[in-house]
């Protein structure tokens, strides 16, 4: 009995079709990026200080220049900054008897005497542009309100995971594609209006909920579309796509530096992707998992025009798969990486752009070594180079600031690596009738990580600026070590059929199936990393 790609084979497994499909999908892979790390241009915090009522008045009657300005008016030495953007001087700055020269050296010989007050009046900013932090005053006090901000979109991943996922197996990932990527594009449009921080949240959550499940339904479907011998470099590819994302979104954000400009630039073009309704058709191997075989032969015979092949004779096949279940901890090094560089970064556009780039190498990288070395060396030299260019940037000095950006970008490359080499395995562990599900799970499973990665950057900044570093260090050294104790797969075929209480899946149904699958696939992941079922799924 033939196989899927057997069929494939016979209709083309990377011709016009498979083309076409490809570059519409990897479309929505680039539009992710803005959701997933626009918070450094989102969020961005410009060097502020404490609004007093009177200063403007003086200081242009005096003549200040903007740093007697700073000297004259705002407390605490230079490299105090939190008295410097969070504290002002209990000081009546209209007061006539304030001269132009040391104006507070009237008030008190030392004015460290003088008594100092949380900002009473707003802030000012040193931005041509604004962010969210800007607009709503996510400074001092309310800065966690930034880390709240990008916590959402994670925690919006993890509810949908699992929901979205089942979604796609049970109704199909055509449909799936195409409502993730409504809901997705509407909130985008209603964060970009958001009266208030509250209800900018709640659309950013939103926002997050769909927006992976969207991601991941493209995903499938390419790897589904495609034959065996491009499998994989497809997928790799379509990760690819949302790295071009980050380099357009550098651009993108330097060309419109108003957040909510930029939130509507990077929105509206997703409206796009509805017309994939007449585009892109179902894949066909869910539709056999479903016992739709008549719609599958129509879309195979489509194929086959498409791509100037033969159609199929027969399309009575079993699908047997291959799997691997890897680690998760990239999902902390890789959003922490990016966050510590924005809020470091002494030129945010640039070294965003140079740390984007470096994603491309990691992909090739992955091209030329998981067929000939295997996943698990090149994942635990990934996870540890990643973790010693955490830690050698502890080291290094701010005047050397470049091979500070150049280390964070070779870890950057090395976090890239794991993360796209655990997509593009965990696609192939699951049969057809649960592939997005099981793809899903995984990603709840790193979005966990993503939910707590920007308090720890952001507060533990706050303590000393280097102690993220020192904890992302830790964790890839970790993470590296462990990896070294999983199997190798590479070769390996797995041959999967899901059996629970000695009945088959044909005997499940709905719920029950989805629950059955949920409870293995989460055992699968928390005890074993690596399962071998014995028995094969037939389509």
């Amino acid at each position: 009995m033939p196989t899927v790609d057997d069929v494939l084979e016979q209709v083309g497994e990377f011709g016009w079709f498979q083309k076409q499909a490809f570059l519409l999908l990897c479309l929505i892979s680039a539009a992710l990026a803005p959701i997933y790390v626009g918070i450094v241009f989102l969020g961005f915090t410009p060097d502020h200080r404490c609004r007093s009522p009177g200063v403007a008045e003086l200081s242009q009657r005096c003549g200040w220049s903007l740093a007697e300005e700073l000297n004259y008016t705002v407390p605490g030495p230079g490299d105090d900054a939190f008295l410097r953007q969070c504290r002002q001087y209990e000081v009546d700055w209209n007061q006539s008897a304030l001269d132009c020269v040391d104006p507070l050296s009237s008030l008190a010989s030392d004015r460290s005497h003088l008594p100092l007050v949380p900002c009473q009046h707003g802030w000012v900013y040193d931005t041509p542009g604004s962010s969210i932090v800007t607009e709503f005053n996510l400074v001092c006090a309310d800065a966690w309100k930034v880390d709240l901000f990008q916590s959402c979109v994670n925690l919006g991943f993890f509810l949908g995971s699992l929901g979205v996922g089942y979604v796609a197996d049970r109704f199909g990932r055509k449909l799936c594609l195409l409502m993730t990527t409504a809901v997705m594009s509407v909130s985008g449009v209603l964060m970009a209006v958001a009266p208030d921080y509250t209800s900018m949240l709640l659309c950013r959550l939103l926002q997050g909920v769909v927006s992976k499940g969207s991601w991941v339904s493209g995903y499938t479907l390419i790897t589904e579309f495609v034959g065996s011998a491009y499998r994989r470099t497809a997928a790799i590819l379509y990760q690819v796509a949302f790295t071009v994302g980050l380099v357009g979104l550098t651009g993108v954000a330097y060309a419109i530096p108003y957040w909510r400009w930029l939130q509507l630039a990077v929105t509206l073009p997703t409206f796009f992707f509805l017309l994939y309704y007449w585009c892109l058709p179902e894949s066909p191997r869910w539709l056999l998992s479903q016992k739709k075989n008549a719609q599958a032969v129509k879309i195979m015979d489509h194929i086959a025009q498409k791509n100037g092949k033969l159609p199929p004779a027969d399309l009575k096949v079993r699908d047997p798969r291959k799997g691997f279940l890897s680690l998760f901890a990239c999902a902390v090094l890789y959003q922490g990486l990016i966050m510590h560089m924005g809020a470091t970064s002494e030129d945010l556009y640039m070294d965003f752009f140079y740390s984007a780039l470096v994603e491309f190498p990691a992909a090739f990288i992955i091209l030329v070594t998981i067929d000939r070395v295997g996943r698990i060396y090149p994942m635990a030299v990934s996870f540890l180079v990643a973790g010693v260019s955490c830690l050698i940037m502890i080291l290094i000095s701010h005047e050397l600031h470049w091979l500070s950006v150049t280390l964070a970008c070779l870890g950057r490359m090395g976090t890239t690596i794991v993360l796209q080499m655990v997509c593009l395995v965990n696609a192939e562990l699951y049969p057809t009738f649960i592939r997005n599900l099981g793809v899903m799970v995984c990603s709840a499973l790193c979005d966990l990580g993503g939910i707590f990665t920007p308090f720890l950057v952001f507060r533990l900044m706050e303590v000393w600026q280097a102690l993220p570093l020192i904890l992302f260090g830790v964790l890839g050294l970790t993470a590296g070590a462990m990896t070294l104790l999983l199997p190798e797969t590479k070769g390996a075929v797995f041959l999967v059929m899901l059996r629970v209480g000695g009945h088959g899946p044909h005997r499940l149904k709905g719920h029950t199936l989805y629950l059955k699958v949920l409870e293995i696939l989460t055992n699968t992941h928390t005890h074993t990393h690596t399962h071998t079922f014995k028995n094969r799924v037939s389509l």
